[in-house]
């Protein structure tokens, strides 16, 4: 399940992605829009500005924007960074891994569903961008 952190920052980067090639967008004006709680929504945003999918800009005429195409921004790498794997499991996560401590991988039966959840999961996040966001919200 996402988090409320993951879908607000979906929510942030979509009004992002709505506006991008234009002047930054004001943090106030996002949360107002996006009924995001400003504090909440500075956390998610300097997240995201820390990985280099965001850029800001002080003062008058200041604020937010991509720093990448939305049509380049896949989903799979905004959860990664917000909500961390997306595996269900941290023995079959791709970037999370921890091995399990009580059971045997070469045999759990669990491992092996979660791997082909995980795969399904991953050929539609990774495929998907926040544009199809944006072009879903029509």
């Amino acid at each position: 399940m996402l988090s409320k952190k993951t879908q607000y920052a979906f929510r942030a980067l979509a009004h992002l992605a709505l506006n991008y090639g234009k002047d930054p967008v004001r943090i106030s004006t996002i949360a107002l829009k996006e009924k995001i709680p400003l504090k909440f929504l500075e956390n998610i945003l300097v997240e995201l500005k820390n990985v280099d999918l965001l850029e800001s800009k002080k003062g008058k005429g200041g604020g937010y924007s991509l720093k990448i195409s939305p049509k380049k921004i896949n989903l799979a790498t905004v959860i990664r960074v917000i909500n961390g794997p997306i595996a269900l499991l941290p023995c079959v996560s791709l970037n999370f891994y921890e091995k399990c401590t009580d059971c045997d991988e070469e045999t759990c039966g669990i491992r092996k569903m979660m791997i082909i959840a995980r795969d399904s999961t991953l050929k539609v996040l990774e495929k998907k961008t926040l544009n199809d966001i944006i072009i879903a919200k029509d």
